[in-house]
């Protein structure tokens, strides 16, 4: 979190959400700037949806903001604010200015569907909307993970079907977690502390291993068989 006065960062379902509490405009923006430079490799590949509140910001503003972001690789894609010359503004730049209201969060716990053991879980189900998974340990899906479902293991996870939610592997900070799936196209992959830019997909869908190389997550063709 960053300077919980001034902005707050969480996750959601379309990537981060970024609240600028009040202050003056040009400091808060300075402040947020260092940040993301101190943490790049958090913030690499992310897309955010701003919430400013009341405040009133031109086209000016926004613009560049929206192109500095830009420069990092970071995607600003949504503006929520109470203003309507904010509101609009944003609209004219061709952002967004609502998000989808989160589903209430259900946690699944181990239970007669799932083998647990000293380091793992099993889950013979598909992870759909509004579910999140969480385990110290790694996390074995035999199912699809739907987009707006959520993993988050201390270790690997291993998705036996289509990966279209948001997994992050090694949230310890684990960096030789890996994440597998018969068809890679999560909403967001991280790996303890890397995003991985998700590139456009090319050709038919195959199984795919993404690990973190260099300092980068990267995904690359996975053969079960030879593993």
């Amino acid at each position: 979190m960053i300077q919980a006065d001034t902005v707050q960062i969480k996750g959601i379902r379309e990537g981060l959400l970024v609240t600028i509490n009040e202050g003056d405009w040009q400091i808060v923006l300075a402040s947020f700037m260092q940040k993301i430079s101190e943490k790049e490799n958090f913030f690499q590949g992310a897309r955010l949806a701003l919430d400013v509140g009341n405040r009133i910001l031109h086209a000016a503003e926004l613009g560049t903001l929206r192109d500095r972001l830009a420069d990092k690789n970071i995607t600003l894609w949504a503006v929520l604010s109470n203003s309507p010359i904010t509101e609009m503004t944003a609209q004219d730049l061709g952002l967004a200015t609502r998000i989808s209201k989160p589903k209430p969060e259900r946690l699944i716990k181990p239970n007669e569907t799932t083998l647990t053991g000293d380091e793992a879980i099993f889950l013979r189900k598909t992870i759909r909307s509004g579910f999140k998974v969480a385990s110290n340990g790694h996390v074995i899906v035999f199912g699809d993970v739907n987009p707006g479902g959520e993993i988050i293991a201390g270790g690997s996870v291993i998705i036996w079907g289509k990966c279209q939610g948001v997994v992050h592997a090694g949230a310890d900070g684990n960096e030789d977690a890996i994440v597998c799936a018969l068809d890679l196209i999560p909403t967001q992959l991280r790996i303890a502390n890397t995003i991985a830019i998700t590139p456009k997909r090319k050709g038919k869908p195959q199984p795919e291993i993404a690990k973190i190389v260099s300092g980068q997550v990267i995904a690359e063709s996975w053969n079960p068989k030879s593993r």
